[in-house]
């Protein structure tokens, strides 16, 4: 067998490359990066971590251990302009300096990031002070998401969640159903932003909407997690992505 000589080029991120830990579980957050993500220039790579078919406090404390497995099986060779953990609850519980802690001694990256840092990051850039919380979450999952919030700094006047532990139905709750509870939540005086969290949850194409709808700024972990993840490059979400904080229309960086 004769060799032929070849060239080596450089990375398919030519603008930047992106990593992704998602939940075993999870059905929804890849489907909305491809569409977040949508340039030829923007890799992104996906990595899963075991994770429970019921999302509670006892199955998420599982995450720290098996996270930087998860983190390590991200390719070797791409060195990361950003990496994000695809998990609010689990960013919550385990806590986002021991996720960034973790990642960063298992895989090659100049960020990490997750849904819950991203989502606070973004109320500071939407000026917001108080928001309105919607999740799928169980009470003993949902309280310290609440609290974290509080703990920033950020008011938490509201929140409604449907109280469900199951992921494969978290995948299937109807947007309708999304949509009707964050309008529920959105009558709630002194808010300044409806926060939709759960990576699991199909809320991208309700945020236009209820932004229209509410006169308030909506935000989403899936969202906001993209948007964060290109803060740290030279890199954007598609301008055809949904929201005031896509489309850029933000008080400060």
């Amino acid at each position: 067998m004769s060799r032929r000589p070849y060239r080596l080029t450089g990375r398919i991120g030519s603008r930047a490359t992106f990593g992704l830990i998602v939940l075993q579980v999870d059905e929804t957050i890849e489907h909305d990066f491809h569409r977040l993500f949508d340039k030829p220039d923007i890799a992104l790579h996906v990595s899963r971590i075991p994770s429970g078919a019921h999302l509670t406090p006892e199955t998420i404390a599982t995450m720290e251990t098996t996270l930087p497995a998860a983190a390590a099986l991200l390719p070797p060779a791409a060195r990361f302009d950003a990496v994000g953990y695809a998990c609010t609850s689990g960013a919550t519980l385990i806590g986002a300096g021991r996720v960034a802690a973790l990642v960063h001694g298992a895989t090659t990256t100049n960020a990490v990031t997750d849904p819950l840092t991203a989502a606070l990051a973004a109320l500071r850039a939407l000026d917001a002070r108080s928001v309105g919380i919607v999740s799928p979450y169980i009470d003993s999952v949902s309280a310290p998401i609440r609290t974290a919030f509080e703990a920033a700094g950020i008011r938490v006047p509201a929140t409604l969640s449907f109280g469900e532990d199951v992921e494969a139905r978290v995948a299937r709750i109807d947007p309708a159903s999304i949509r009707d509870a964050a309008l529920e939540i959105g009558r709630t005086p002194g808010l300044d932003a409806i926060f939709l969290s759960c990576t699991n949850l199909r809320t991208l194409d309700l945020i236009d909407d209820l932004e229209v709808s509410l006169g308030l700024p909506v935000i989403s972990s899936n969202q906001t997690l993209a948007w964060h993840m290109a803060q740290h490059v030279d890199a954007s979400v598609t301008p055809k992505g949904p929201g005031r904080l896509v489309r850029g229309d933000v008080t400060r960086a």
